[in-house]
């Protein structure tokens, strides 16, 4: 049904913004009309470059409150007979959500294509409030009425049905209203299955067989941890479910509907839940350690080192393991240039690797050095935290770690020489006699006094003056063919990172059709960390996003970047419906290229 609307409204646009051959390019904005859009579903936005043959670079901001999708882009080619010229148009597709009935108008958005700006014109659409019924009910409902900043809340939506449903989409404003960090909430139901929200975001489904107001129900349900970002009374609007509910059969002329007693008809219904209001006080300042950087709740942290004897200078690799919560998104780095004794004694690198989940802990690992042989310990790391249930500060340290760390020492002739015996370090000593025992006794010595000239003519050593001089010279010419650097290598990559991720993309329709999750996952984690120096494997969508948004400052492009990693691996582990099929290969390179072209302004 879902390609059948949007056939027919590519179709319609074609016909409608047929456009002369002219060479100029027109840019225009329709919405979807074929059929009633209701309060709090998504619609169909599209955005028409007449006269150019690649996409452009959209503003999406003045359509913020609607929450846009890219949901793809097409092409199609007409032919002018008369003129002999063929005209390219680009349709750009959207999804956009109206939260209210009535008429809305649509504001124009810029367009960038070719170098040149563009302004649509807007768009007014009707929204239809769907109908009510006592056969659906909502209630939304939080863990806490009041919370501090940074602790976490458990939302839980409750969804009830009594009738039979077709298609039905929620709209929960408090997963959308950006004054909250969101996590996974734990499910115990094995039966769970992964759904995905019109917003794009997924949780965790999970159905029973319940009695609601004295009727059998069906109770659809999830939930998601939010974790508060500013102090302050947070009002969340009322959240709603509009779904398709069965309302008879209508005849029809097909002899085995008939038989059936005709198709179902539905008709739109909507539910709303009460809205919810949740006040969020500031932690403290009173007794707040400098450590604090807003962690609620009890935790944990740990450290471990290896190796432990070692020489100055060497690499330990240091582990801190953060854990004893169920939320961890908040837990970042510690604060290691906070531990006065690290700073003293240690090399500590500026560059931080990406921190990992494992087992219920979030891992952070660093390598450091020893810079001086009087080290005996890597000191214990702190990890401070605000317990709400206490109301009060606790500062939790890591266990101190002892080191055995040898001194260094550059060696002189005297040393090489082995004149007196003195240590280097664990690794290298110098013998005794060292290199002073070839001059104790003068009958030793020999006549070797050398000719170069009776060399360069003597056949055995012409072969081994020779041979060297071949091997370097032809060196010398490969090198000077090749050569290269580590920096050049990195700009290479980088330079290289666009075309080989488009390649890359372009190959996936020939794999197995099993791998394309997976292909392109890495892909686009591949264009990342080739693009911004970067280690493609350890990459998390968060890293992505952080990686664009810092590199362009095009924030739009990092999230939707972020969004499509996220999903299309919820589809690599579970059975949410996500296929890559051309639309989203060429979404995805048009988002690589726009990704390019922001770098190179920035």
């Amino acid at each position: 049904m879902k390609d059948l609307i949007n056939n027919f409204v590519f179709f319609a646009v074609i016909a409608i913004g047929t456009v002369s051959a002219s060479g100029q390019v027109r840019v225009s904005a329709q919405a979807e009309t074929n059929r009633d859009i209701y309060a709090g579903e998504r619609f169909g936005y599209y955005i028409v470059i007449e006269g150019a043959n690649k996409p452009g670079v959209v503003d999406l901001e003045p359509l913020r409150d609607y929450l846009p999708q890219s949901t793809g882009t097409r092409k199609h080619s007409s032919s002018d007979l008369i003129n002999n010229k063929i005209t390219i148009t680009t349709i750009m597709t959207y999804s956009l959500t109206a939260s209210r009935e009535g008429s809305i108008q649509l504001p124009p958005v810029t367009v960038e294509v070719d170098g040149k700006t563009y302004r649509t014109n807007p768009v007014t659409v009707s929204i239809v409030q769907p109908g009510t019924t006592d056969r659906l009910d909502l209630e939304v409902t939080l863990s806490e009425q009041q919370c501090y900043v940074g602790q976490p809340v458990v939302l839980t939506v409750k969804f009830y049905v009594s009738a039979d449903i077709g298609d039905f989409q929620f709209n929960i404003p408090a997963l959308t209203n950006g004054a909250f960090e969101i996590e996974e909430a734990d499910v115990s139901d094995p039966q769970a299955k992964l759904y995905r929200l019109h917003t794009g975001m997924t949780v965790m489904v999970s159905q029973y067989r319940v009695k609601h107001n004295n009727m059998e129900a069906i109770l659809v349900t999830f939930s998601k941890i939010l974790i508060p970002k500013r102090p302050g009374l947070i009002a969340m609007p009322e959240a709603s479910v509009s779904a398709n509910v069965a309302v008879g059969r209508a005849r029809s002329r097909d002899l085995f509907d008939s038989f059936l007693g005709g198709q179902i008809q539905y008709k739109r219904f909507s539910v709303n839940s009460e809205p919810l209001n949740l006040n969020v006080l500031p932690v403290p300042d009173e007794g707040k350690p400098s450590e604090f950087y807003g962690l609620i709740g009890q935790y944990t942290i740990s450290a471990s080192a290896a190796p432990t004897q070692v020489n100055v200078g060497d690499p330990i690799t240091l582990t801190i393991k953060i854990g004893g919560s169920k939320y961890l998104k908040s837990v970042r780095w510690p604060d290691l240039e906070q531990v006065r004794e690290l700073m003293d004694n240690f090399k500590i690198p500026l560059q931080k690797a990406s921190p990992t989940i494992d087992k219920g802990f979030k891992v952070f690992t660093q390598t450091i050095r020893a810079n001086n042989d009087k080290v005996t310990r890597i000191p214990p790391i702190p990890l401070a935290s605000f317990d709400a249930g206490e109301g009060k500060y606790v500062t939790k340290y890591t266990e101190p770690i002892e080191l055995d760390v040898a001194p260094t020492k550059v060696l002189t002739s005297a040393d090489l020489e082995g004149a007196d015996f003195v240590p280097v370090n664990r690794e290298v000593e110098a013998i005794k006699k060292g290199l002073s025992a070839n001059y104790e006794d003068f009958d030793a010595l020999k006549d070797m006094s050398f000719s170069p000239m009776a060399a360069m003519v003597h056949p055995g050593y012409a072969v081994l003056w020779a041979a060297p001089l071949i091997g370097l010279v032809s060196s010398l010419l490969i090198k000077l063919g090749t050569h290269t650097s580590p920096e050049k290598i990195a700009a290479r990559r980088r330079r290289q990172a666009c075309g080989k991720a488009i390649r890359q993309l372009k190959k996936i329709p020939s794999f197995d059709v099993q791998q394309h999750n997976e292909w392109l996952v890495s892909t686009m984690k591949q264009y990342i960390g080739d693009r911004f120096d970067k280690t493609a494997g350890s990459l998390t969508p968060d890293d992505c996003d952080e990686a664009i948004r810092t590199a362009t400052n095009d924030g739009q492009a990092a999230e939707q970047y972020k969004e499509i990693i996220n999903n299309f691996e919820a589809g690599r582990y579970a059975s949410i419906e996500v296929h890559v099929d051309s639309q989203k290969i060429e979404e995805v390179i048009d988002l690589i290229r726009r990704i390019e072209k922001n770098r190179m302004k920035a």
